[in-house]
């Protein structure tokens, strides 16, 4: 498939800030065999007086802005084209889980793919205990790397209630765990430290997500949304793979990448300190529009 995305975020702040700086991941990637940016930019109203394009350790692009003139008023607006390729249908080739460490220990490279990275707790996810019993649950002998990642993932979907009123950007998976509740951030936190306490290497994808109206329905402008979802690591034949537990499927042709990391906080589509007080609020709107099969 081929999309066109338009995305634009706007802050408003009770008072103007004298200054800021900002780190703005929002570009999406380009993958081999995954996805394709055939263009895309990133623009910014006011100007910043630096702008610095470079890509961080995972091989997202980011774009770091600073402000030194006051403003009470920040868009940022992303615009892209982008080719996905359909994921290929294979036969299970990941290993059991008892099998999975010695794989591991075949892997000597700590380049940015490398499953190591993707083990232990990351800034936004700790070993949570509740986290562990639940996805042991879901283990059962002679089950593959692939049928674990596909039965919790099926569970969450399952067990969990999408509510975006239910939680923050900030809440933990602890919380969105005993709330049962949240939004695919929140699924997805809760699915990666899962899959890492049996010792399933994962992590977050951030990237959008189209939309399909209901029959009858014309899509609205602005309906889409920045989406997250799963990558595992099942072996060294399969290798990642990812899934959406807040739909219960594997991430498809409708699925397009912006960025990869350890949770949230590798990822983020905007993070920086300003210099200001007082309140901001913040809308975000995508357009996820396809264009024509590829």
């Amino acid at each position: 498939m081929i999309y066109d995305i338009n995305l634009k975020i706007t802050y408003a702040y009770d008072v103007p800030v004298s200054g800021g700086r900002h780190m703005v991941r929002v570009l999406p990637l380009s993958q081999p065999g995954r996805q394709r940016l055939v263009a895309g930019s990133v623009s910014c109203v006011p100007t910043p007086q630096e702008r610095h394009e470079s890509t961080d350790f995972f091989r997202n692009a980011a774009t770091s802005i600073v402000f030194r003139t006051a403003h009470d008023r920040l868009m940022i607006r992303m615009q892209a084209r982008v080719t996905v390729d359909p994921v290929p249908i294979t036969a299970d080739f990941s290993p059991k889980l008892a099998d999975l460490a010695p794989a591991l220990a075949t892997v000597w490279t700590l380049d940015p793919d490398s499953p190591h990275h993707f083990m232990g707790v990351s800034p936004r996810l700790p070993e949570v205990a509740t986290i562990a019993a639940y996805a042991r649950t879901a283990v059962c002998d002679g089950m593959t790397v692939n049928e674990i990642a596909r039965a919790l993932c099926t569970r969450i979907h399952k067990d969990f209630t999408y509510d975006p009123k239910a939680t923050t950007v900030d809440t933990t998976p602890a919380a969105a765990f005993k709330l049962k509740r949240g939004v695919c951030q929140d699924f997805a936190h809760v699915m990666i430290v899962a899959l890492r306490s049996l010792g399933i290497p994962a992590g977050y994808v951030s990237g959008f997500l189209r939309t399909i109206p209901p029959p009858g329905k014309e899509r609205l402008e602005g309906a889409d949304a920045m989406h997250a979802w799963v990558r595992y690591w099942a072996g060294p034949i399969t290798g990642w793979v990812e899934l959406d537990p807040t739909n219960d499927i594997p991430a498809g042709t409708d699925h397009i990448v912006v960025g990869h990391g350890r949770d949230y906080a590798d990822v983020a589509p905007v993070i920086g300190i300003l210099k200001s007080y007082g309140g901001q609020t913040t809308e975000q709107a995508v357009d996820v529009v396809p264009v024509l099969p590829a």
